[in-house]
């Protein structure tokens, strides 16, 4: 069980496992500012090791050489306090378990694994009485997750929409603000750092997956994992997208949306089209935002640095002080995410039951006729026509303003009115099935502000 307040005079205890750009940030703050941190914590705290796999890897900060360790567990045993910024699932869960199941607080930023066994080790932390914090999980430096636990814990929210992920919101950013091609700008995101020499995780989607999971987790108090979330990447999206998008007012920007209704919860990941009027349409760069709507509170929107090792140890020491506090004062720590009295009565939703808005870029035959026999398929599934666009030029696979592809059809741009997912899913699967249709060049989702 957790231990009683301690006596000020006894440190805090602290074992570090991990240091990479974030860990060498955390454990030179410990280090270097074990003053200032004490002073705001109320009480002395020491970090007493940093568990690493090569105690000779070059790192950001050079960790005073007696703090290392290749024995994680045994520090985990020593301490009072874990700091993981391992990474990964294993053999991070199986310390930070090893960690709650003895009663000792964890602090963590590892969104991988708490998208994955988040209600496992909250029922861990719960049944122990050991306190556990993720606050740098999502959105690096942005304070989101505890805004959500505890500032909004007395309202009903109702819907989060954040860029969530730092390295595609660069990546769109250069492509509408400077018309780059994906994998160029993808390339300069590499150069700058701001993206990983194996890009897989952020431009598929998966990063921003699994911060959705622990959002819809933490917003509407339900043992969500990344399985209950709807994934796609940004890698389909063409200059031509940046281009029609922008045309008619919007801007696109992939997006983590977990929304409830009557009935459960949906969580999605995906390259969505927003109108420059919205608050997120204006993040630029490889900045995050988090957009938070509230029953009573209403509309709220969180913005900062999203990745980095400065940023994210900020979040990080955050978490490290408010914890440090509980245990040397003692205060009621509130619930952990997914185990209170809501947690059985929102359960997770098909993405099919979600209601949104497409865009619909094709090429159709040049002919009378086609746009009514288009629109009687929209009809046909119950989806009727917000807009529609008929640019000046075609592009099909990557062919714009030539001869050759104007002589293949004519490209007609939709968008639509608010409908469920599985009924305009169902009109794309129809309309390229059409023989007037010789091409669906792209399909988007539309986030309209409400």
């Amino acid at each position: 069980m957790m231990s009683a307040a301690r006596t000020t005079a006894e440190p805090l205890k602290i074992g570090l496992l991990g240091a990479g750009n974030v860990g060498s940030q955390v454990a030179r703050t410990l280090v270097e500012e074990r003053e200032l941190i004490s002073s705001r914590v109320g009480a002395p705290i020491k970090l007493i090791g940093v568990a690493v796999r090569d105690v000779e890897a070059p790192r950001d900060w050079k960790i005073p050489g007696e703090l290392l360790t290749t024995d994680a567990e045994a520090l985990v045993d020593e301490s009072d306090l874990i700091i993981e910024l391992m990474g990964g699932l294993e053999p991070a869960g199986a310390l930070v378990e090893r960690a709650l199941r003895a009663g000792t607080a964890v602090v963590t930023g590892n969104k991988a694994l708490l998208a994955v066994q988040g209600g496992a080790l909250s029922q861990a932390a719960t049944e122990s009485g050991a306190l556990l914090r993720f606050e740098a999980a999502v959105g690096g430096a942005i304070p989101i997750l505890r805004p959500i636990q505890e500032s909004l814990s007395g309202d009903r929210i109702t819907k989060v929409m954040g860029i969530v992920n730092g390295t595609t919101n660069y990546i769109l950013d250069q492509m509408d603000s400077t018309g780059a091609a994906f994998y160029d700008a993808l390339a300069e995101a590499q150069r700058l750092g701001y993206a990983e020499a194996d890009p897989t995780a952020d431009v598929e989607g998966h990063d921003a997956a699994a911060k959705a999971a622990i959002l819809g987790a933490l917003a509407f108090h339900a043992p969500f994992t990344i399985d209950d979330v709807y994934c796609e990447g940004i890698t389909a999206v063409t200059s031509a997208d940046i281009e029609a998008a922008a045309a008619s007012g919007y801007v696109i920007k992939l997006l983590a949306i977990v929304e409830k209704n009557d009935d459960g919860a949906i969580l999605r990941v995906h390259p969505t089209l927003l109108p420059r009027t919205h608050p997120l349409a204006s993040v630029r760069g490889a900045f995050n935002a988090v957009f938070v709507v509230a029953e009573n509170a209403g509309e709220l929107m969180f913005y900062g640095q999203g990745a980095g090792g400065l940023p994210t140890s900020s979040a990080i020491m955050g978490d490290v002080v408010s914890v440090a506090r509980r245990l040397h004062g003692g205060p009621d720590r509130p619930g952990a995410a997914g185990t209170d009295g809501d947690a059985q009565r929102v359960r997770g939703l098909p993405v099919d039951d979600a209601r949104t808005q497409y865009y619909i870029d094709m090429v159709v035959a040049d002919r009378e006729g086609v746009i009514a026999e288009v629109a009687r398929v929209l009809a046909d599934h119950h989806v009727s026509i917000e807009s529609m666009r008929q640019p000046g030029s075609v592009s099909i696979d990557g062919e714009v303003d030539t001869e050759a592809a104007r002589e293949r059809g004519a490209v007609v741009q939709i968008v639509t009115h608010l409908a469920k997912e599985k009924d305009l899913s169902d009109t794309v699967a129809t309309l390229r099935a059409l023989d007037v249709v010789r091409a669906v060049n792209s399909v988007l989702r539309v986030e309209v502000e409400q």
